[in-house]
This record gives C-alpha cells, sequence and structure tokens, in this order.
C-alpha cells in the first residue's frame, strides 16, 4: 500500500506554512525591502529545518554564483555568462548527487528538490542577465525613443541583479520545494506589486482547490491496491501478460495524481502571497509573463483607459484537461509542470547552437533526465520521448492531414489511447529508476512500447511512400 511517506509530510507542512505566509506579504509586508528579505529568510529557515546539514549543499551553490556574477560580467559573446552558469550548476548538480561515492552522506529528496529548483533558477538569473545587456545594446543602437519595442523590452524585462539580489531570489520561499519556476524579474516585479493591485485572488483560489478532492481521491483509491515495490518481486513476473500490461496504467495514474496535488498547493501557494500576478490585458503567459508590452505600458501609464483585472498566468503550472485529454504527446508534455518546460524550451532547446539544431528535442531530453536524476530510468524514459514524437508525426502526415473530419476525430481519439499508455510505458522508469528494473518490466511485457512506436514510424513511412503524389502546379 501507498501511503504518506516522511517526505510527503514534510512537503504538506512545508506547503500550508507557505500558504500560510502568503496573505501576510499581500497585506501587512507592503514595502520592497521587508517582501525581499522576509520571503528569504523564511525560505531559508524552512530549509535549514527540512533539509538539516544537507542545507550547505544550497549555500555552496548560491555561493558559486555570487562569485559567477563577480567575476562573469555579460559580454556580447550570448553563451559565455549563461554558459559557465550551465556548467557551475549542472556540475555542482552532479557533484551533489554523487558525495555518498565518497562516503559523504547522501543528501535527502527534499534536498534533491531544493537542489533541483534553484539549478533551474540560478541557470535562468544568468539567461536574465545576459539578456538585460543584450536589449540595453539594441535600445542604444535604435536610438531608444521612448515607445520603441527595443525600449519597452528594456523597461519590462530587463534586471539589475547584484549578490544580494540572487541570494534573496534564491531563497525566496515561494516554490522554494515544489516550483513553480518563475524568473528574477517575476520576483523584481512582485516585490513591487501594489497592495490595492485587484488581484482577484479569491476567484483564483478556488478554481485550483475545487480541483483537489477528485485528485486526493483518485491517489487514494489507487494506492491502495497497486505499489511499484510489488513490479520488482517474482510473484509480479508470474502473473499473467494481461496483468502486468494493465499495471502500469495505475501506477501512472498514482504518480501523476500524487504530483497534481503538489503542483496545485504550489500555485495556491503563489496566489496567496500575489507572485506571478500580471494585469491580464498583458497577455501573460507560463513562465514567461507579459508578452504585450504596448499594453502593460499602457496600464502603468494610463490605468483608467484599460481593463484593471489581473490574472496568475505567469505561474499557471499544470493543466490537467492537457495532460488527461490533448491527444498528442507534444501537447501532454506542454500541459505537464509547465513552468519547467517553459524553462527548458526558453534555455535548452532555443538557445541550441544552429549545427545542433536537427538533435535539439534529444538534447532537452537529456537534459531534463539529468536535470531530474543520474538514475538510468530516467534516460531511459526520456530518450525514448522524441522516436515517439517522430512516430506521431509520420502517422499524422501519413492518415489525419487529409482525412474527413470524421476519420480525423477517430484519428484524435486513438493518438489520445496511444499517447496515455506511452506515458504509462515511460513512468515506469521514473518509478523503477534503476536499469536492471526499468528494462527488467518492459521485457516482462516484451518492449510493447517500443515495438508499437516502432510499428507507427514503419507504417507512417510506408502510407506517405505509397501515396500518390500530387501533380505540381502548372
Amino acid at each position: 500500500m501507498i501511503g504518506l511517506s516522511s517526505d510527503d509530510v514534510i512537503y504538506l507542512l512545508f506547503m500550508v506554512i507557505s500558504v500560510a505566509a502568503g496573505p501576510v506579504f499581500r497585506s501587512v509586508l507592503i514595502d520592497k525591502t521587508s517582501r525581499r528579505w522576509a520571503s528569504a529568510l523564511i525560505g531559508f529557515l524552512l530549509l535549514a529545518v527540512v533539509c538539516g546539514p544537507h542545507t550547505v549543499h544550497l549555500v555552496i551553490t548560491v555561493v558559486g554564483n555570487c562569485v559567477l556574477l563577480k567575476l562573469c560580467p555579460p559580454t556580447k559573446n550570448e553563451r559565455d555568462l549563461p554558459g559557465k552558469s550551465f556548467i557551475w550548476n549542472f556540475g555542482y548538480l552532479a557533484v551533489f548527487r554523487t558525495v555518498h561515492w565518497v562516503g559523504i552522506p547522501a543528501p535527502s529528496p527534499v534536498t534533491n528538490a531544493a537542489q533541483l529548483f534553484l539549478t533551474l533558477r540560478m541557470i535562468g538569473i544568468a539567461f536574465e542577465i545576459q539578456d538585460s545587456f543584450m536589449f540595453r545594446a539594441r535600445a542604444q543602437e535604435s536610438g531608444d525613443a521612448n515607445k520603441s519595442q527595443e525600449a519597452l523590452l528594456v523597461r519590462y524585462c530587463t534586471v539589475d541583479v547584484g549578490p544580494a539580489e540572487l541570494v534573496s531570489y534564491a531563497f525566496c520561499y515561494i516554490g522554494i520545494l515544489t516550483g513553480p519556476y518563475y524568473k528574477y524579474r517575476t520576483f523584481q516585479d512582485w516585490l513591487e506589486l501594489p497592495v490595492n493591485a485587484n488581484l482577484n485572488v479569491k476567484q483564483t483560489l478556488t478554481e485550483r482547490v475545487i480541483q483537489l478532492p477528485v485528485i486526493a481521491f483518485c491517489f487514494w483509491f489507487f494506492s491502495r491496491s497497486f505499489n511499484i515495490e510489488y513490479v520488482e518481486t517474482i510473484a509480479f513476473l508470474e502473473r499473467p501478460f494481461l496483468f502486468r500490461l494493465f499495471y502500469m496504467v495505475p501506477m501512472f495514474i498514482i504518480f501523476r495524481t500524487r504530483l497534481y496535488m503538489a503542483w496545485i498547493m504550489s500555485e495556491i501557494m503563489s496566489v496567496t502571497a500575489g507572485l506571478g500576478a500580471y494585469p491580464a490585458i498583458s497577455k501573460p503567459q507560463c513562465g514567461q509573463g507579459p508578452t504585450d508590452y504596448s499594453m502593460l505600458d499602457t496600464f502603468y501609464t494610463s490605468p483608467k483607459k484599460v481593463d484593471q483585472r489581473y490574472n496568475f498566468e505567469t505561474v499557471h503550472n499544470i493543466d490537467i484537461y492537457g495532460c488527461e485529454l490533448a491527444p498528442l504527446t507534444k501537447q501532454g508534455l506542454r500541459s505537464w509542470n509547465m513552468t519547467v518546460q517553459y524553462w527548458l524550451a526558453t534555455y535548452i532547446h532555443r538557445r541550441v547552437p544552429p549545427a545542433l539544431k536537427a538533435n535539439r528535442v534529444a538534447i532537452t531530453m537529456t537534459v531534463s533526465a539529468f536535470w531530474h536524476g543520474i538514475h538510468p530510468g530516467y534516460y531511459l524514459s526520456f530518450l525514448t520521448v522524441p522516436p515517439i514524437l517522430m512516430a506521431e508525426e509520420t502517422m499524422i502526415k501519413a492518415f489525419r492531414k487529409e482525412a474527413s473530419p470524421l476519420g480525423q476525430q477517430l484519428f484524435d481519439w486513438a493518438c489520445w489511447f496511444f499517447k496515455m499508455r506511452g506515458f504509462d510505458y515511460m513512468c515506469m522508469g521514473f518509478l523503477l529508476l534503476r536499469l536492471g528494473s526499468t528494462l527488467r518490466y518492459w521485457y516482462s511485457i516484451y518492449f510493447l512500447g517500443h515495438l508499437v512506436m516502432l510499428s507507427f514510424l514503419a507504417i507512417g513511412h510506408l502510407a506517405l511512400a505509397l501515396k500518390p503524389k500530387k501533380p505540381k502546379a502548372q
């Protein structure tokens, strides 16, 4: 039976305290300095309590980034500062996960979670500093007209970060264990958020909270009868094939409902504090923040002319409808842990050097796997994603594009079914972690996930090859 582990209890208490602290930052701590240092102090104290002596890893990471910030200012080489930040933070992440090889106590799972999100923040802030340098350089070259796009980018996207700012952002309690990831600029805007802003907190909280009972019930119901430990027993391998094949379905239900609850609570934590709130007319997007800087400028300079409502799309971390019902694997991935997906897309996928762009999906998946951990199960799962996406795209070209509306609808339902089974299949790598355990389970179901994927690739390519070519227009 899967119940609440001691780590789950720690997460729960951490989030309850964080949610309860939120209103204080909206109504009591209304000046920038108080918000900055109170949020960092709460975060550091909570980490010290739940991580104990392992907190030293987090401190080392932050100190290293402060030194890097002092020694390596941004330059015209766009990859200079971010590249060094990437090497330091992912390098230390590798050390962090292997210290037990040299006799140092292995960090706790809670510390691992904190280290993961700290790594994202520290690399992300390096990119923000570099981008700020480039925005200012472009604004100077264009003459910096007051309403030009370059001027708006300088006004609403740039950051000025010293060691004090970096430390306060690194230890801010919001999202420090569970996400969401948010940029330093989002943190900076939160520090300056007016106390009288029309945040519409009650409606946003209601939309998030109303989802929790059903998700919690599903987690409780399935975790009573299924557990991952049973998969590694001889008794499991002696069960019928269909039982072994079916078993991955409830395991993925347990896996994702547990994370759904954590991510919804992390959004609630952000909403109660007001972090990630931006004017709705600026069209905020997950992770990014405002995207319509012209309307954002109008909001701040001529507030009576525009809608005063805010929303929290910037910290919207989970789209359950997209995860559960979107027909395509790509859509499912984008709906899952959305702020981390934003980080991967913005700082890895889109920044891959031109010479490697053909392999950027595989590179992004490898980085994601390493960020999650060093267990082989992560790599087996993540590196199954690129061929699944290729198979899906090939089948769409072969069978969906020219199908009738009914045919497209039937294709989408079939695609949804196989998408979910693909996630079930890959989830087992996440849960079993070890190379032998993951391969043993996949072997017990005859590597069916890989066989189906390869079959779809072959069928799709064959159908495209046999399709009569349309005559070229004269």
